[in-house]
């Protein structure tokens, strides 16, 4: 480094072998990358997460920038260009109303079964409404609900989180946000859409609780018969 006449310390713009070999990776990988797979490429193995933050700093003012979704690094257009990608001729393809609350549902209930999206939202709905989801890669099955059936569980995906720019779940908004940015009316909407999955979670914790009660019930009535 070296300092300017106005005494300001002016830093190097070279990148090392190192940062050069994780952007050239980034550059020809088809989707984003794991962190484990990013470092089984580089020649030399050292902080690669210093690295990918490194880099991400770098190119964080320029056409393209480096985003880290659901734990996956890739190089994206900046969101402040994107007007620029835009086609002259485009078709836009509206969701409807059931894939918008199904879609919704999922984001915010899952892992949730079909049975159980069709009564939170109050209604049946046709098949193709998840085929649809699935088609985007938006939704996806997630293995079977311990229950009678075994009925398929349904989640998101990470193509959901890239495109809505959602780097976890956690960032979704909750009902009070979306209230109000005025993106709902909280008053004449059904809230039980915006759940968290608690509700699901703490039956399942509640039906092993009941399992080992009924365990402790067994021994206990096996014990008196012997001491009998």
């Amino acid at each position: 480094m070296k300092k300017t006449k106005n005494n300001i310390i002016s830093f190097p713009s070279d990148i090392t072998q190192e940062e050069r070999e994780v952007e050239a990776i980034l550059f020809a990988a088809e989707e984003p990358l794991e962190l484990d797979t990013i470092g089984s490429r580089v020649s030399k193995k050292k902080n690669i997460l210093k690295t990918l933050e490194k880099l991400k700093k770098h190119y964080l003012n320029r056409g393209i920038n480096l985003v880290c979704i659901s734990n996956k690094w890739s190089f994206r257009t900046s969101d402040k260009l994107s007007n620029l990608m835009s086609q002259q001729k485009s078709v836009q393809k509206k969701l409807s109303k059931a894939a918008i609350e199904t879609l919704s549902i999922i984001a915010y209930n899952q892992p949730v079964t079909r049975a159980e999206i069709e009564e939170i939202r109050g209604v049946a709905f046709g098949t193709n409404t998840l085929e649809i989801l699935m088609e985007l890669n938006w939704v996806k099955p997630h293995g079977r609900k311990n229950t009678p059936g075994k009925p398929l569980l349904y989640v998101t995906t990470d193509d959901f989180l890239s495109h809505f720019n959602i780097q976890k779940l956690s960032d979704l908004p909750t009902v009070e946000e979306l209230s109000s940015a005025g993106l709902i009316d909280s008053d004449n909407i059904d809230t039980s859409i915006f759940g968290t999955g608690t509700f699901y979670k703490e039956k399942q914790e509640e039906k092993k609780e009941n399992i080992y009660s009924n365990i402790d019930e067994l021994l206990k009535s096996t014990l008196e018969t012997n001491d009998k």
